[in-house]
């Protein structure tokens, strides 16, 4: 049952290979990365249309399955594998961290994929189980440059939501005077998406942190802000 889904999903997906996609989807990555050249768009049609239903696949079965797009490296698979761990997040458990996490680690190579992966799946679990943002803060530490921006993409849309305030500082006091301009936006993100609720807060963050902080992170974190706001997190410390 496994291998005939990942079959009709590869087959679907060669069969939607759009020609402009396909040659101009490198130029949104720095890195070399593997694509079929299908339209997202079109790539969540496909997730939707053959997510197993009603049949006799266990979670841990929907996992494998998982991983075994991510493996492929191709990043259409991916962004399915992400789609489809994060429809199974009512039956999310403890333990289940560490699969994402391993993900992360040993299949997430461009910032496309961590986005995905961090955004719906890694930061469903993270609401459902607030215990292991402590890992994320870890993760901020981390040599590898996708685990440090899943620590803050992660927390982007309970930061949007109000939650976790006092770790979204955390986590960007870890990751502030990154050398990583990939990391630098991820973290301004988090702040920016923080900001829609917690305005003032991250405003005064950014008054006491702006002389060390990155420019690309620091443009990111005010976006949303009203034009005085902005002027005034603009002005050199």
């Amino acid at each position: 049952m496994i291998e005939e889904v990942l079959s009709e999903i590869r087959s679907a997906l060669k069969q939607s290979v759009d020609a402009h996609t396909k040659q101009t989807a490198q130029n949104f990555f720095k890195e070399q990365v593997l694509f079929y050249g299908v339209k997202v768009a079109t790539v969540k049609k496909i997730a939707v249309k053959y997510y197993p239903k009603n049949t006799n696949l266990t979670k841990e079965d929907m996992f494998s399955i998982c991983e075994e797009l991510l493996k492929s490296d191709y990043s259409e698979e991916a962004f399915i594998a992400a789609e489809w761990s994060y429809r199974l997040r009512k039956k999310y458990e403890v333990r289940d961290f560490h699969i994402f996490e391993d993900w992360l680690h040993k299949y997430i190579n461009t910032w496309a994929k961590c986005d995905t992966l961090c955004n719906h799946t890694i930061g469903a679990f993270i609401e459902q189980y607030p215990q292991y943002i402590q890992n994320l803060k870890q993760w901020a530490r981390s040599e590898n440059r996708w685990v440090r921006r899943g620590a803050a993409v992660t927390l982007v849309l309970p930061a949007r939501h109000g939650k976790f305030l006092e770790d979204v500082f955390e986590i960007a006091d870890i990751l502030m005077q990154d050398e990583d301009d990939l990391v630098r936006k991820g973290y301004g993100w988090m702040l920016k998406e923080a900001s829609r609720i917690h305005q003032q807060e991250v405003f005064d963050y950014v008054e006491r942190n702006k002389a060390i902080m990155p420019r690309t992170a620091l443009r990111y974190a005010i976006e949303k802000m009203p034009k005085d706001l902005r002027q005034q997190a603009m002005k050199k410390a």
